[in-house]
């Protein structure tokens, strides 16, 4: 059914899925473990941070809004000479997830910043009347305030991602988004278009309710 209606097989459109989710954890694990210590940085280290300090703040921030300012498919292409470096190969999902990397990395870093700066300012400097250390105060105080704002900025900045992870279908990156390019658009095949663009919608919903549910549970445990 699926070869005529689509006119592809089943087995490329399970890849097609395989290789996105593939993206979307790596992609997504990796970022996370760069972007937010980055996130916790720039919050720790601005004006009126528990360790301010300019020059640290100032190269994270600027780095960050550099990167940040390129499109994903101008930076996928740009940092092609270091993908061929680092994997050994300009094209493939393992180049795309490099690409990737850079891409989220700086975007949770902001999101992660935002959340952090929305914790009471009173629960710090009472942190620190206790006579609790920097690590301390984030470990007990900031993160666990953070928390259900924290996963909401993790559910958006996987959205983000699989749109990403989409577009890297442009270097043959596979999945959906190659399906979409490559078997879809360059084929004419529309109704292969729309599903792909109905299983992108079905994984965002799934993401989004799954960061949503989470989130209500450690709010409604404080």
């Amino acid at each position: 059914m699926i070869e005529q209606y689509l006119d592809i097989t089943g087995e490329q459109l399970a890849a097609a899925a395989g290789q996105t989710i593939y993206m979307l954890f790596w992609g997504l694990v990796l970022g996370s473990l760069l972007g937010i210590p980055l996130g916790i940085l720039l919050t720790i280290t601005r004006k009126g941070g528990i360790l301010q300090n300019k020059v640290i703040y100032e190269l994270i921030n600027y780095t960050i809004n550099i990167v940040r300012s390129v499109p994903y498919i101008i930076l996928m292409v740009a940092i092609m000479p270091l993908t061929k470096i680092i994997v050994g190969t300009r094209i493939g999902t393992q180049a795309a997830l490099v690409s990737l990397v850079f891409y989220i990395t700086p975007f949770l870093s902001r999101l992660i910043e935002s959340s952090l700066l929305e914790v009471d300012k009173g629960i710090v400097e009472a942190a620190e009347a206790m006579g609790a250390t920097p690590l301390q105060i984030i470990w007990y105080f900031l993160l666990p305030e953070a928390m259900g704002s924290l996963i909401l900025a993790l559910t958006t900045g996987t959205i983000g991602l699989l749109g990403a992870t989409a577009m890297a279908g442009a270097i043959g990156g596979g999945g959906v988004g190659t399906l979409a390019l490559t078997y879809g658009y360059q084929q004419f095949n529309t109704p292969l278009m729309i599903t792909t663009v109905i299983v992108l919608i079905v994984f965002v919903q799934l993401i989004q309710g799954f960061g949503n549910y989470l989130s209500k549970r450690v709010r409604t445990r404080k």
